[in-house]
């Protein structure tokens, strides 16, 4: 059994690639995404349809639903299923989507023991600086707004009374997928806009603004899912404070600040191990490796 991810920005073709790809080589396809996980957010995840799928086993897809949580442990589960799956089977596993957190995860490892949903009991500016003092080695790697990481290393030294460098170094993480072998769809900026821009109008036109008064009848606007790109701008229209026109062009222009911190994140984290290139010798490269 191989096992690949393919990674890039939002509306790259990640999806129309893995799909062929899987077809190529007898693989299945574990989605790298944050909202495809959701049951009945299907356009505005842009999740591929049953038909798309062709039959090709999924797993990261329509695994819990709006109103429920779904966390990085529960896509590393999501990961060893789809694994186990592929092994027995005979399959290869294509990891494909844009959340790169997950993929994070994956490569290094995540370390267990803590509790990181743990509220502050403090202000963010305050936790900031109180670990800062206590652990600047740490807290200088972490951005002054980052508030998931300030969350995370705040738990962590009220759960453990460790500071965080002292806890990681005796908690050391391993690789979940080792030696994954990770390909990058490229696009020059302004094509990526331009798909971006093709896809947000397909979205529309296909059905978003009724997905999204289904959702918020059903689920109202309290999961944090409800304050997604597509779903957020989707609601200001039904609030009346943006025209359709107006809904359009936010939602394009929200998601191309998405793709470049995506880009962003990717070269950050893979450099080493990842393989660039525009889609059409992508996926002869992912082919040779097969």
């Amino acid at each position: 059994m191989k096992q690949i991810a393919i990674i890039g920005s939002t509306a790259s073709g990640k999806t129309a690639l893995a799909l062929d790809i899987a077809n190529k080589t007898n693989s299945i396809i574990l989605s790298l995404d944050s909202l495809s996980v959701y049951k009945q957010i299907d356009i505005a995840s842009a999740k591929p349809t049953v038909k798309e799928r062709g039959g090709i086993v999924h797993f990261g897809i329509n695994e819990v639903y709006p109103d429920e949580n779904f966390d990085v442990i529960q896509f590393i589960n999501c990961y060893k299923k789809a694994k186990e799956f592929a092994y027995l089977n005979k399959k290869n596993l294509i990891i494909v989507g844009g959340t790169g957190f997950y993929l994070k995860a994956l490569v290094e490892g995540i370390s267990l023991g803590v509790d990181t949903k743990q509220k502050l009991d403090i202000s963010k500016e305050e936790a900031y600086e109180f670990l800062y003092n206590l652990d600047k080695q740490y807290m200088q790697k972490i951005a002054s707004n980052d508030s998931y990481r300030i969350e995370k290393a705040y738990a962590i030294y009220k759960q453990t009374g460790k500071t965080p460098t002292e806890f990681f170094n005796e908690n050391k993480k391993e690789p979940i997928a080792k030696n994954l072998k990770i390909f990058e769809i490229t696009w020059p900026r302004d094509e990526l806009k331009k798909r971006i821009s093709l896809r947000t109008k397909q979205m529309i036109n296909n059905g978003l603004i009724d997905e999204v008064i289904f959702l918020e009848k059903k689920y109202t606007r309290l999961p944090n899912c409800m304050s997604s790109i597509g779903i957020i701008e989707t609601l200001e229209y039904l609030d009346g404070k943006l025209t359709k026109e107006q809904l359009e062009e936010k939602i394009s222009i929200n998601t191309a600040k998405l793709a470049k911190r995506q880009n962003t994140f990717n070269n950050s984290q893979f450099q080493e191990n990842i393989t660039s290139n525009i889609i059409q010798n992508l996926n002869s490269d992912i082919i040779k490796f097969f």
